[in-house]
């Protein structure tokens, strides 16, 4: 089977959905042509010109980034500019380029859930709601004979999570008429005989992003030519998504006992903080990037301490006198680990026929002395 750039982009979409991203983001295709193959793709936190290089000479078809390349208009394409040259360079290979960035940062499984997993958080939540998926419900007639296998079509296709539970239906009996038309081929009945049928009324929820995907799964496991479904709105509200997310530590520890913690899960030979050595920390709110704008959510949650990035001198000092403790990761290193999980669901996603690989070396442009 012949994977493409659209079928990359679809994937990324269903890991994470654009719509989650902040406005005025730029995220998804930047470079390229949807329609042409890929079977090398390389899954990074962003591209500089020595990751552009290796790149190139693994010969890979496209790229899926955090960080966008295309941020701000270009004005100029010079080749004396390394970073201009660098785009230069993967225009000229045909090298697409796909970024994935708030967006990523608020889908569940994304950059915050990874960090909240990496430092072993108990039941973590969203810091910040920016919005919530919409929930329908649908509703399929489905003949006795055919309810079973409706029914795991629907659930498979991802109808019916309430909470942690999946596969939920609800099935009420009764009784289907209908006469085929001429020229039908009805898969019970005769054209231009009214048909009673016993049918099971079935009907789920489904996220409305979702919809689509369940639809086509229903149809394909319904016997009937035309297949009776409804899709009502609910009122509902749907599973929230959003910056940052807050949760506890299993115990509570002492705040330079939890950066060391921190130190170790990114694996970084040093770490700053801000805050009392000794002070006791158990609810732990994080947040991929540059996170001191949310210092005012951290707080309001009542969180003992903020594991984000970019943290200014005055940020942290006044994050301290209002009892909130800082710990301060660099950029790349608290969000590099979501590579290795993109590229993960990019290989369940896309098969075999599509080698992928993750490269993060030399991202970080930080160095420690």
């Amino acid at each position: 089977m012949t994977v493409t750039v659209a079928d990359a982009m679809r994937a990324m979409d269903a890991i994470a959905p654009p719509h989650m991203a902040m406005e005025g983001d730029r995220i998804g295709l930047q470079i390229g042509d949807p329609a042409r193959p890929v079977e090398k793709l390389v899954v990074t936190l962003e591209v500089t010109p020595a990751v552009a290089d290796r790149v190139v000479v693994w010969g890979a078809d496209m790229i899926v980034a955090h960080h966008a390349l295309l941020f701000r208009p270009l004005s100029e394409i010079r080749w004396d500019k390394p970073r201009q040259a660098m785009v230069a360079k993967l225009v000229a290979h045909r090298i697409a380029f796909f970024a994935a960035h708030t967006n990523l940062d608020c889908a569940p499984g994304g950059v915050n859930d990874v960090i909240a997993e990496r430092l072993g958080l108990v039941h973590p939540e969203v810091l910040d709601i920016t919005g919530r998926d919409k929930l329908v419900k649908l509703v399929v007639f489905v003949p006795v004979s055919h309810v079973d296998a409706v029914r795991q079509a629907l659930g498979d296709a991802g109808a019916g999570h309430i909470g942690a539970y999946s596969h939920c239906t609800f099935g009420a009996p009764g009784t289907g008429s209908f006469k085929p038309g001429p020229g039908t081929h009805p898969y019970i009945g005769e054209e231009g005989k009214l048909e009673l049928v016993d049918e099971v009324r079935l009907e789920t929820i489904a996220y409305e992003r979702d919809l689509d995907r369940i639809v086509a799964s229903m149809l394909e496991a319904h016997p009937y030519e035309e297949v009776a479904y409804d899709v009502y709105p609910l009122a509902v509200p749907g599973r929230p998504f959003g910056i940052g997310r807050v949760g506890a530590l299993p115990e509570p520890m002492e705040l330079e006992s939890f950066v060391d913690q921190v130190r170790r899960a990114f694996h970084l030979p040093h770490l700053r903080y801000a805050g009392h050595p000794r002070a006791r920390v158990q609810k732990v709110a994080v947040l991929g990037g540059a996170g001191s704008g949310y210092i005012p959510h951290a707080l309001a949650c009542g969180a003992d301490v903020l594991v984000t990035a970019d943290v200014s001198h005055h940020q942290a000092a006044d994050a301290v006198h209002d009892g909130l403790a800082i710990v301060d990761v660099p950029h790349a290193a608290l969000e590099a680990p979501v590579c290795e999980v993109v590229a993960r669901r990019l290989r369940d996603a896309l098969g075999s026929a599509v080698q992928i690989r993750v490269d993060v070396e030399g991202v970080d442009p930080w160095r420690f002395v």
